[in-house]
């Protein structure tokens, strides 16, 4: 890649860490900006990690000529709507998961990216790690024969009923915070289902706090899996097929990373996900690469979480 791009915070959320670390280790990425609602914050923030502009508005951090891409690390209420109003601003959006719980607004979101030829991905950073490669590749090749059942799960304990996760105005809950993960891993390996059953535990606060979801992909092949913010930590990715099993042990974080087929352990490289996040989305604004993610998947993603939200409201299964 020629010049490194140059891209922008849009918020001082926890997860830009994660980003600018994934971004010191790229020479093709250049981190220039950063906003915040509050100017003291944003200065401090932007002397804490080296960033050159801090800016007191979100709507400054658009209008900033510097700035090719913006990373939208808003809460979920606010992925769409900012993600919009940058691509019309003529960035380009690396937007973090989940992009919405709404099909009509995600896809409003691509047709803005595709009008101002802009690109717009959905930050699910351990897609692009190693092992989600091999995983997909392994049951793609018939290391397991044919795929059967898929079960995954991801947890842990959120006891803060404050926190932007708990809180129904910003769309939170376990299964967009958590569950989106396990929807993107059966899909990336099942395709897309045809019908999904769920059923929530609710919180003090009104949001998800548990959830668990049955998806049916046709042919007799079923997928199931638990998230929640009240258990455990706990995460993991099984796929049963009519020969053997392959075991993801750490699906998303990543760590450790290796995949076990029949208790056999394959060991992959271990990279930083959002390095590799980072890198790809770089080259595809620079035309060098396709980005991993694009409409298809965000859509695919969407209209499940869609239906299971539906699913659980009715107590009905629903088709898609």
């Amino acid at each position: 890649m020629s010049e490194p791009v140059r891209w922008g915070l849009l918020s001082t959320a926890r997860i830009n860490e994660a980003i600018l670390q994934g971004a010191r280790q790229s020479e093709s990425t250049n981190v220039v900006a950063v906003a915040s609602r509050d100017q003291g914050r944003a200065d401090g923030y932007a002397r804490e990690h080296g960033i050159d502009h801090a800016h007191g508005s979100y709507e400054a951090l658009l209008a900033d000529d510097d700035v090719e891409v913006v990373y939208n690390s808003l809460p979920n209420s606010l992925h769409v709507e900012w993600s919009i109003r940058a691509l019309e601003a003529g960035k380009h959006v690396l937007c973090e998961k989940p992009m919405d719980r709404r099909v009509e607004v995600v896809e409003r979101a691509f047709d803005t990216a595709e009008r101002e030829g802009r690109l717009l991905m959905e930050a699910f950073m351990y897609r692009h790690h190693p092992q989600t490669h091999r995983a997909a590749q392994l049951v793609r090749e018939g290391a397991i024969g044919e795929l059967r059942q898929l079960r995954s799960l991801f947890s842990f304990t959120l006891a803060d009923d404050a926190d932007v996760r708990m809180l129904p105005e910003l769309d939170g809950g376990a299964l967009m915070d958590l569950g989106c993960y396990c929807i993107s891993m059966q899909r990336l390996l099942a395709g897309e289902p045809e019908l999904v059953f769920g059923r929530q535990r609710t919180s003090s606060t009104g949001v998800d706090a548990g959830f668990v979801a049955l998806l049916d992909f046709g042919g007799g092949l079923f997928g199931e899996f638990h998230c929640g913010f009240d258990l455990p930590e706990g995460n993991g990715l099984e796929a049963i097929g009519s020969t053997g099993r392959l075991v993801v042990p750490d699906p998303v974080r990543c760590r450790d990373p290796h995949v076990e087929v029949d208790g056999e352990r394959i060991d992959v490289e271990d990279i930083d996900r959002y390095f590799l996040q980072v890198e790809n989305f770089g080259a595809a604004v620079r035309g060098e690469a396709e980005p991993l993610l694009g409409r298809a998947d965000a859509l695919g993603q969407v209209r499940v979480i869609e239906a299971l939200y539906r699913s659980a409201a009715s107590g009905a299964a629903v088709s898609l």
